[in-house]
């Protein structure tokens, strides 16, 4: 979905209002990856320059694939920095989906090259990050920052499952990105439990 120049100028005002209070960085944090039923859980983190809009951004789950790849290059290079982390499969099973969430967006954070004095997150649940936040409620629709995020995590995300998928053909991750679909359901029928698996989303399956 496009969106219009005004809409585009409206996602910086939760930035433009930061900095007109004082604030020197801006960040923009969102995760992909909570609700599939293998794989890590992906966060990104991402300073823009104050005022850029990137033509075409919009929260990840908005756009096709094509265009995340393309806008993953601009961002990446747009930005004043981003970082990107991880929790895998065996983090979430041992500490829940939510605090490796909140591990992954701290990993995201700390390798930012410029540290940030305000973060903006996507969502109703502070990481503690040890930084000024922000939570924004369907913030990836609402803040350039946390949509440019929502990119870099979803986009990180679906390329380290493709990868998964040519470790583990017989599953479809390149299809499905471990998501809870009827395919992947009969994978793990017809297959067992693969290594990626996340032991703790397939409890009703035993």
């Amino acid at each position: 979905m496009t969106l219009t120049m005004e809409q585009q100028a409206a996602m910086l005002e939760l930035e433009n209002q930061a900095y007109e209070a004082g604030f020197q960085a801006v960040c923009g944090v969102d995760e992909a990856g909570r609700g599939p039923l293998a794989g890590p859980v992906f966060a990104a983190a991402v300073i823009l320059p104050p005022g850029l809009i990137i033509e075409g951004l919009n929260d990840s789950k908005q756009l096709s694939e094509k265009k995340r790849e393309e806008l993953f290059d601009i961002i990446q290079r747009e930005a004043v920095c981003y970082g990107i982390g991880m929790a895998d499969h065996k983090e979430i099973d041992r500490i829940n989906i939510l605090q490796a969430t909140f591990e992954a967006m701290k990993k995201a954070v700390a390798k930012l090259s410029t540290a940030p004095d305000l973060v903006l997150v996507d969502g109703n649940r502070d990481p503690g990050l040890g930084i000024e936040t922000r939570t924004i409620v369907k913030g990836d629709a609402k803040s350039a920052s946390i949509a440019a995020a929502s990119i870099l995590a979803k986009v990180s995300r679906d390329r380290f499952m493709m990868e998964l998928d040519r470790q583990y053909p017989a599953y479809q991750f390149a299809k499905h990105k471990g998501y809870p679909t009827k395919a992947h359901y009969q994978a793990i029928r017809e297959n067992g439990v693969s290594p990626v698996h996340r032991k703790t989303f397939l409890k009703k399956m035993h």
